[in-house]
């Protein structure tokens, strides 16, 4: 019998998770394990800082649901999330660069025509995003479709809201043969992450800023090319120096230009002042 110590405790319990079935399974749980101890030991962990730990990773658990994903805010907000996609998407220099997806993506958004008006009446001033989507080699890719969401003039995502069941700010767009799409919405505003959770907790104890400058989501997939999730921000946009979930890129930064009352992208009018930003993004072939 192998008696238990301080000195061999790591590589005793690396071991036996070493033996899983499932080879990842085993490589990535004896890593995760020589990593924990190593943390425990370089700030030689006391039980009560262990024990609310876990009490944090229980709170975190019980607040999470289908509509809200603290422990995915968790990973946005210590830089993880960027971490991961940034290893998984080295996309070529000339392809739109991926970000976060976020805590408050939902599937099933409903399908809009080209120009459809995803505000639905909400307020706020109205936006226009259009331009292309295309290949590396300038090809259009058309049927492209992408899945658009946001949080509205309260900073606040339909997820968030009790007793919204209907889509609210969220829709999907297809891209015409030439590749162009025109999404219908309205500005969006800088806001702050939930801070009524383990996450904003724990942030409240720091001096880093809660904010996200102001932005709008795309997730884009499009047969032969690789899916994007991204974001496009406001040029000038307050935060943009430091988002709270390191999101930003400067290719993603755009203007959203004051547009007078009259014809607008999607072939309509517009009554009162609006914006417009245009942006092609461009995929990565599979």
């Amino acid at each position: 019998m192998q008696l238990v110590t301080e000195d061999n405790i790591t590589e005793l319990a690396a071991r036996r998770w070493s033996g899983a079935h499932d080879p990842r399974t085993a490589e990535l749980m004896a890593a995760l394990v020589r990593h924990l101890h190593a943390f425990a030991r370089e700030v030689r962990l006391s039980e009560t800082e262990w024990m609310a730990a876990m009490r944090w990773l229980t709170e975190t658990g019980k607040i999470s649901n289908e509509k809200r994903e603290e422990f995915i805010l968790a990973s946005d907000v210590l830089g993880l999330s960027m971490l991961v996609v940034q290893m998984n998407h080295a996309f070529d220099a000339k392809a739109t660069p991926a970000t976060v997806l976020g805590p408050f993506h939902i599937d099933g958004s409903p399908e809009l025509e080209f120009g459809g008006d995803m505000s639905d009446g909400l307020p706020g001033t109205p936006l226009y995003v259009t331009g292309t989507v295309r290949g590396l080699d300038g090809s259009p890719a058309g049927g492209a479709i992408l899945d658009v969401w946001q949080a509205d003039e309260e900073g606040a995502y339909e997820s968030q809201i009790p007793d919204i069941d209907e889509a609210r700010l969220r829709a999907k767009y297809a891209t015409r043969a030439d590749g162009a799409y025109c999404v219908r919405t309205i500005a969006p505003k800088g806001y702050s992450i939930p801070m009524d959770g383990p996450v904003g907790e724990l942030i409240g104890g720091t001096d880093i800023s809660h904010f996200r400058p102001a932005h709008v989501h795309f997730l884009i997939n499009a047969a032969g090319y690789e899916p994007l999730i991204t974001h496009l921000f406001q040029e000038g946009a307050e935060y943009l120096d430091r988002d709270v979930v390191f999101g930003t890129k400067q290719e993603l930064v755009v203007s959203f230009e004051p547009r007078e009352p009259g014809p607008t992208p999607d072939g309509g009018e517009s009554a009162e002042p609006w914006l417009e930003a245009r942006y092609d993004f461009v995929l990565q072939p599979v």
